[in-house]
């Protein structure tokens, strides 16, 4: 969709959009995401959405439910892993934080791998939307890497090699890379699924690169051969020019597009000192193609 037709529909239902980089975000401002969302309202956020690929919503102050009825507008609410398991009052969404169970900051940030959220699913996520509830005077940072720029600047024989290649996407072997071995109940709950290296969006058309920390090796290649090719593409696909990032402020909720984007959440803070505590809901992608 063209940009100033875009913005048209979103004047009309009574809010702005922003562009944040020319090469994606956007900033939504004067929605409040604590009440429903009529269908113009909500038909022209997602495709703000499909468009910028992520986009901030300013402002906002959302309890849990609130965060999963806003969520649920847009599609189904995806379960988290059994490690990540929501609290018990809400368990659709997962607390992202540097502290641990008896509020003790931990020193670190997690997910500071490129990934994108359970591309282990035989339905990877669509979306996420995160929630800024406690953060660092600064820092802390998310950032993006954009998978259709990464696939758009190979070279077109480059394309052509990876236009057949499958992935195998193991959330067991992403545990080990930091050091977590998984118990049989958990990998029975998320057992490795294979997608295309190049995938379809569904709704765009568009191709993207689709791999992350979650991409363990090339379907039918030698695991050291196949390894060594992700981590090429990856270094890649992550280069400046493909890279936004999301400097957070309070109030915000972020939601992006993980079916063209890989993230990862930047310590650049003092984890010793500050907690970060962030709110996080996914939805239910479709199978891949």
């Amino acid at each position: 969709m063209e940009a100033q037709t875009l913005t048209k529909t979103a004047a009309q239902t009574g809010f702005e959009i922003r562009p944040l980089s020319a090469l994606m975000g956007a900033e939504i401002i004067g929605l409040d995401l604590s009440r429903p969302l009529d269908d113009a309202t909500r038909d022209a956020v997602h495709d703000a959405f499909l468009q910028y690929q992520v986009i901030v919503f300013r402002d906002q102050k959302l309890t849990k439910q609130q965060q999963v009825d806003f969520t649920a507008q847009f599609g189904t609410l995806e379960r988290h892993t059994l490690r990540n398991l929501g609290t018990n009052d809400i368990p659709l969404v997962h607390v992202v934080t540097n502290m641990d169970d008896d509020g003790k900051l931990l020193g670190r940030v997690k997910s500071e791998k490129w990934h994108t959220d359970k591309s282990f699913r035989p339905e990877p996520s669509m979306a996420t939307i995160l929630h800024a509830v406690i953060l660092p005077p600064a820092g802390g940072d998310t950032v993006f890497a954009n998978m259709y720029a990464a696939y758009e600047a190979l070279p077109e024989p480059a394309k052509a090699e990876l236009s057949d290649v499958k992935v195998m996407h193991s959330w067991e072997l992403s545990r080990e890379n930091i050091g977590r071995v998984m118990s049989e109940q958990e990998k029975r709950d998320a057992p490795d699924n294979v997608h295309p290296l190049v995938r379809t969006h569904p709704e765009t058309g568009r191709k993207a690169l689709f791999m992350g920390m979650h991409a363990s090796h090339l379907d039918g290649m030698p695991m050291a051969e196949g390894r060594a090719r992700i981590e090429k593409l990856e270094d890649h696909a992550t280069q400046e020019q493909f890279v936004f990032r999301h400097n957070w402020r309070e109030g915000d909720v972020l939601m992006w597009d993980n079916r063209c984007l890989l993230h990862h959440a930047d310590g650049n803070f003092d984890t010793t000192k500050y907690p970060r505590v962030l709110h996080r809901t996914c939805l239910r992608g479709t199978p891949t193609k």
